[in-house]
């Protein structure tokens, strides 16, 4: 890990972006940051190595709380090799943190993708796991999406508990079907384990997302997707969310998932505050078209749309710079696009030194050309 200073960039805040600004990085914290008219003694950077950012933007780095896979390896596979490999490939893409994600499974796969993730934990050769988002298996069929049938079940407290044993605190996040027998109850035991409990691939009613949000769920997986659309006179989940201020909501911004009308509605409605971006993406990103095997289904990826032979949407393949690229170009200003993609999602995890540009804060930093590219990417200090 070197002390650097990075010169020259266009540093992007929650509200505003400052021209010509050089932030330096000692011992994997932000530890300074200037405007460059201010640095003109040159023995000031003794020790420090020296990044030209060239007027490229420098933003906070990127967290996804909900991804699959990419490059060709599945989380559930339940290998260190695919786990690393998305680690890596969250990097390439300026994502610094992440929820390794599962999809509904046997319990076995579960815990042996579970044991996979723990035993990459403080090795990543990329960016860092932040926890596990655990999608399913306890949704409704109705609204299955790609979630393989035959694996959903009803909430079952000991199999959540014998899932807590393997995992612990790890498990960050749980997406459920809360109209589902036993979805209150299991709302209860995971609001006592401090988990974050989202629903999605569900046909609840207004009414019961009102409940199951009053009995601690906070947020909505995948939002208007795998879920009971909006009707005047039964307007679902999504309105419910809507209504509940301490509900955020996660957008897949990739131009298929979700119309623009729509991103922009949900912006307008929650603000940068109670939106993530998120990728959702199986192991196709960063492949593109082919043949794949995911939750147990084949899935084909044309024109980088992942779908089942149905034509069921089947997760995606947007990068987290991509879908900062693709916010902004559906309307939402730059800063909030970031602050969807690094300070809201950060917040919500809990992750109180990451998220922000600011003195304290880890050095989990990203520079993005105007196309949006990512030019590097930097975690805990050290470059990439």
């Amino acid at each position: 890990m070197n002390n650097t200073v990075i010169r020259g960039v266009n540093l992007v805040l929650p509200q505003q972006i400052l021209s010509s600004v050089s932030v330096w990085v000692k011992a994997g914290k932000i530890e300074r940051i200037d405007t460059d008219k201010v640095q003109d003694d040159e023995q000031q950077y003794e020790g420090y190595e020296q990044i030209d950012g060239h007027g490229m933007w420098l933003i906070p780095g990127m967290i996804d709380v909900h991804i699959h896979g990419a490059q060709g390896y599945d989380m559930m596979d339940g290998t260190q090799t695919s786990i690393q490999e998305v680690s890596k490939a969250c990097a390439a893409t300026g994502c610094t943190s992440f929820l390794a994600t599962s999809v509904s499974s046997t319990i076995e796969d579960l815990l042996r993708m579970i044991r996979s993730v723990k035993s990459v934990i403080g090795h990543e050769q990329g960016a860092k796991i932040a926890g596990i988002h655990l999608e399913g298996p306890y949704l409704n069929p109705l609204r299955k999406g790609m979630q393989n049938e035959k694996y959903l079940r009803h909430p079952d407290l000991d199999e959540m508990k014998l899932i807590f044993e393997e995992a612990g605190s790890l498990i960050k996040m749980v997406t459920i079907a809360p109209e589902l027998p036993g979805g209150l109850e299991l709302i209860s035991y995971l609001k006592d384990q401090g988990v974050i409990i989202a629903v999605a691939h569900s046909d609840a009613t207004y009414e019961e997302a009102k409940e199951a949000f009053s009995a601690g769920a906070s947020h909505v997986t995948h939002c208007f997707n795998g879920m009971r659309p909006i009707h005047h006179r039964d307007p679902g989940i999504v309105v419910a969310a809507f209504e509940e201020s301490h509900v955020s909501l996660q957008a897949i911004v990739d131009q298929v998932h979700l119309h623009p009308a729509i991103i922009r509605l949900m912006h307008r409605i929650k603000g940068p505050e109670g939106m993530v971006l998120i990728t959702d993406a199986l192991q196709a990103m960063g492949l593109g078209d082919g043949e794949y095997l995911f939750g147990g289904h084949h899935v084909t990826v044309i024109e980088g749309v992942a779908r089942l032979a149905d034509g069921t949407l089947a997760s995606s393949t947007v990068t987290m710079n991509d879908a900062v690229r693709l916010t902004v170009e559906n309307g939402i200003s730059f800063t909030d696009a970031v602050h969807m993609s690094s300070t809201s999602p950060a917040r919500i995890l809990g992750l109180h030194s990451k998220g922000r540009i600011e003195i304290g804060y880890d050095a989990d930093l990203v520079l993005l050309n105007e196309r949006y590219e990512v030019q590097w990417t930097m975690v805990g200090g050290t470059r990439l």
